[in-house]
């Protein structure tokens, strides 16, 4: 190696240890230590997704701290991976802890959506890059606290990635590609489904509280999920966005309750989601077992067919789509993004207005759904006039660390086990 090939180098290594308090190992890798936040399912799959992805990219990841409502999950995941169980916190004021935990790099959330953007916020102030699991928000007030994180991070160029792995699968990006390039005409029109059964339920335990019960059964409590049109189909929602590169002005949407034994969510929902210029996306979810389903997105140009991850068939034919991406796994690739983005060997991401805003698409239909009313995505966002804009789900993340620090339990939903709003019914909701 020459000297001008040495000091590039150098100045390459420097600027690559000062992006992040990484170190590097015995064997000259670079290693981030990771805390987890949520220890479920979904939380130890974003793990093995990242240990995954860290061979891949050539870095190495450690797990030294997590955080979850319950304890032992946490307790569980360290024994896992190997980390001292000092380190593992329970409670909803937990993950306050875990982030402070000395070194910590990267944080992975995949706690209920409720508590989502309080923990950007507190990951964002604390300086830590963020895999955030998508949906990212129940209410308009925890849209716009993801977005004010969110834009707090790019100042502090620290990186977000988000749950939404179709933007990062290979297909897909092959798609925005074509379509960004103009190689069809412009979205006139299309549709987005998420159609299949309850994941689970999990039942009511005697003398449980409940704050318990509800971090329990979080998927089935509109308060902590946001329904399953923002904890699901949020996936087809966000294609749609990224498609026509906008978000829609309104949504008109109409759902309803039918066989659900669990919760306070409704069944199924259909909207149309209004994006301008005459251009319409109809979206259909439903979860209800035994009934026909189907996962998928579809639009439409002047020219062209699209189907979400596959073909763009454009008069009559399909198309040969070109694309330096990444093939493989998109669970796995979404976290090689996050760490090249960190490490600026990529590009820089931070995905969290693009999901916070998808996730926005779905409060305004599920608000639509359970008023009975036209619902403006200004709504939530601006408008704080409107009837809409302080709908915030109770109890809220606040009211859990303020109750929990108190020794208190937070009070039930308005609507609890089997209960749920009426279209066209005056509703508390949710706070006015």
């Amino acid at each position: 190696m020459n000297r001008r090939e040495f000091v590039k180098s150098s100045a390459v290594f420097s600027a690559m240890m000062a992006s992040a308090p990484s170190i590097l190992n015995a064997q000259g890798k670079r290693t981030f230590n990771v805390a987890l936040v949520g220890c479920g399912g979904r939380g130890n799959g974003a793990a093995g997704n990242l240990v995954e992805a860290a061979k891949i990219v050539g870095v190495e990841v450690k797990f030294v701290a997590a955080a979850d409502y319950f304890v032992d999950k946490a307790k569980a995941f360290a024994k896992k991976m190997n980390f001292d169980e000092k380190n593992c916190f329970g409670g909803t004021n937990g993950y306050k802890a875990a982030i402070a935990v000395p070194g910590v790099d990267i944080v992975i959330l995949t706690t209920p959506l409720n508590f989502r953007a309080i923990h950007l916020k507190a990951c964002i102030d604390a300086g830590k890059h963020v895999f955030a699991e998508k949906g990212v928000a129940v209410d308009g007030a925890t849209v716009r606290l993801f977005i004010q994180a969110s834009k707090e991070a790019a100042a502090k160029h620290l990186t977000i990635v988000a749950g939404t792995q179709r933007r990062h699968q290979r297909g897909y990006r092959l798609q925005a590609k074509a379509i960004a390039e103009g190689k069809v005409g412009p979205i006139l029109g299309g549709a987005v489904y998420w159609n299949g059964s309850v994941p689970w339920v999990k039942e009511r335990e005697e003398g449980e509280s409940n704050a318990s019960y509800l971090c329990k059964n979080w998927l089935n409590f509109t308060e902590l999920s946001g329904d399953h049109i923002c904890e699901q189909h949020v996936h087809n929602i966000d294609i749609a966005n990224w498609f026509l590169g906008r978000y829609p002005k309104t949504a008109l949407c109409f759902g309803m309750r039918a066989r659900r034994f669990s919760g306070n969510q409704y069944d199924m929902f259909s909207t149309d989601f209004d994006y301008g210029d005459d251009v319409h996306i109809h979206s259909m979810c439903r979860q209800i077992d035994g009934c026909y389903g189907g996962v998928y997105e579809k639009f439409r140009t002047a020219d062209a067919v699209i189907s979400g991850g596959g073909k763009i068939i454009k008069n009559g034919q399909p198309m040969d789509l070109q694309g330096d991406f990444q093939d493989g796994n998109p669970y796995v690739v979404e976290h090689c993004d996050l760490l090249r983005s960190i490490m600026g060997t990529g590009p820089y991401y931070n995905e969290g207005e693009a999901v916070a805003m998808s996730t926005a698409c779905a409060v305004i239909a599920r608000i639509s759904a359970c008023t009975g009313q036209i619902v403006r995505m200004s709504d939530i966002l601006e408008n704080d006039k409107s009837p809409f804009y302080n709908m915030d789900c109770v109890p809220t993340p606040a009211d859990f660390e303020k109750y929990e620090a108190e020794g208190k339990d937070v009070a039930m939903p308005q609507y609890a086990d089997n209960q749920f709003p009426l279209p066209g019914k005056p509703w508390r909701g949710l706070k006015k």
